[in-house]
Formats: structure tokens, sequence, C-alpha cells
């Protein structure tokens, strides 16, 4: 093939006389005479470097190739057809793709009810859902590998632009206990809560602070105000291996409490009887180069914590 560009009118001129298998019908059809439609398919087989009508005197007929290259051109009209329209769509953000990472612990609170809002608005917009670290969010919204993040809030100065980020939710840290150690007597709660003395001499089961710094900090603090230092057991990334850990009665864990949520045999969870640590959650997203359909997103989310503040 050389270099000269096809443009739509020659696809349009093969479809017409492909369809017609008559240079006449088809030149009739297009509202042209047939000399200069018949230059249009030659120039377009120069082009491609192939044939794709066969000729005589008395009929036309497709090549194998042109057979298979007509739903091809047909689709390709099609759509140039619907250019306009899905032109207006994206720029109403009624159509378009959204990159949307998540910690994993939302998908048990409010994220299906975001993505169903969403959707409900939106049905044409792609929605990219992917599990991530808050780190990896972070990093990923800065490089422009991902439109938007729902994250632990870091700490202030983490975020800057072209991002923006909106507080959406708190909770509170609850304990994930290895069922048995309570079956045993290992650890003995008082009213459904447990205290810091039952908890201070057992291995507890860490975010690594590289991927959840403020989450990390939160234990190590909670365990500082009382003096004492965690004793550490096995490190994991995600909440549900943490979780599946102390199922296996490798250690506690401090975990929001939304992952109650998550039923695990054996595994239980209690409130601390002190005051429990918090954690900040909330949706950051590009600002500087936001598409509509972005945008959509994060008024949804607006919309469902009105009363957040966006920095």
């Amino acid at each position: 093939m050389n270099d000269s560009f096809m443009d739509l009118r020659q696809i349009r001129h093969f479809v017409a006389v492909a369809e017609e298998l008559h240079f006449g019908r088809a030149a009739e059809r297009l509202g042209m005479t047939q000399p200069p439609l018949s230059q249009s398919i030659q120039a377009l087989e120069m082009d491609l470097g192939l044939t794709l009508f066969e000729r005589t005197r008395r009929s036309v007929a497709l090549t194998p190739v042109g057979r298979e290259w007509l739903p091809h051109a047909r689709r390709v009209l099609e759509e140039a057809v619907r250019l306009p329209q899905t032109a207006q769509q994206l720029s109403r953000g009624e159509v378009g793709r959204v990159r949307l990472s998540f910690i994993s612990f939302v998908s048990y609170s409010f994220l299906p009810t975001l993505v169903r809002r969403f959707k409900e608005r939106f049905p044409e917009v792609e929605l990219v859902l992917n599990e991530a670290t808050s780190d990896v969010q972070i990093a990923e919204l800065l490089d422009g590998a991902l439109d938007a993040g729902i994250i632990i809030s870091p700490p202030r100065g983490a975020l800057h632009p072209p991002l923006s980020y909106r507080p959406v939710e708190t909770d509170k840290l609850v304990v994930a206990v290895p069922e048995e150690w309570v079956i045993s007597g290992r650890v003995v709660p008082q009213g459904g809560k447990l205290d810091f003395a039952t908890l201070c001499n057992l291995p507890v089961i860490l975010f690594p602070r590289r991927s959840a710094p403020v989450l990390h900090d939160l234990v190590t603090r909670y365990y500082a105000e009382h003096e004492a230092i965690p004793f550490q057991g096995q490190q994991a990334v995600q909440m549900q291996t943490i979780i599946n850990l102390v199922s296996s009665a490798l250690g506690i864990a401090f975990v929001p409490s939304t992952m109650r949520r998550l039923i695990r045999p054996g595994v239980a969870y209690f409130r601390l009887a002190e005051q429990q640590p918090e954690i900040e959650i909330g949706f950051a997203w590009r600002v500087t180069d936001a598409s509509t359909a972005l945008q959509h997103l994060a008024d949804t989310v607006a919309g469902m914590f009105p009363a957040d503040g966006v920095r």
C-alpha cells in the first residue's frame, strides 16, 4: 500500500458498488456519474495494492478479499455517522471511560452504592475498577495512569495539583482475633470489647508502612500511647489476606470496622475498650485534565457525602 490517504468517500463508493454489483446503479445511488466512480474504485484498489472487484463486460463481482472487507467498511461508515453524536455525548460526559481504583475494604461499605448510582445516571460510561493500596493509587494519579481513587487519607501535603481530594467517611478500627484464642481463654473480651492489657503481648499482623503509612502509624501510635511496642508478626498488604492470616491464628489485626462484614470462619471481631483509633477515607481525582465523565463521578461522590469539604 502506498502513502496516499484513504478517505471516507472512497469507502462509501466501495460499499455502494459492493451492494449493487453494478457501477451504473451504484453511481445513480451516489448521485454521480459512472466514470468518476470507476476512477475512485481503481484508485482505492491501487492504494490497497489488491483487487476488490472482478469485472467483465456483463458483470461485477466481489473478490474474496472484497467480500471479507465489506463488513469492515460498513462499520467504518456507521461509526463515521455516529462521530458527531459521540463528540456531543463526550462533551456532556454521557459516554467515555473513567479509571477508578479503591482500597480493598471500601468494597464492603460504600463502593457498591457509588458504582450503582453512577451507572444508573451514566450507563454508557465505562467505569474501570481496580483494587490497589493508597500509595499505588497516588503514584498512578500523579502519573496520569489513573483518573480517580478511593484512598486512606494521606498526610497533608502528599496530595497536590493536579489532584483534588474530598474526605468522604471515617471508620473506627476494631480488632480481628483468632476465634480459637477466645475459646481457649487466651483472649478474654469484656462486654464484647477488648482492653489493651489483653492485647499488648499478642502478635500483631500489620500493613507494611511503605504501603499504608497512615494505618500502620495509627496502630503503632495506639501502642505508644499505652507505653508499649506492638509485637509484630506477619505483614500483609491486602485486608482479605490479613483476615485470612488471623483465621490461621497467626496474630491479631487492627482493621476498619467495615471489615466485620467479611465473615471468615475462625475470626472474631471486637471493639476496643479504650478510645477507638479512626481512619479517614477520601476520594482523590485529577482535576486539571478531568473529563466530563470524571467530573460526573466526583459529583456523584459529593452527592453521597454532601457535608464533606474538598481540599
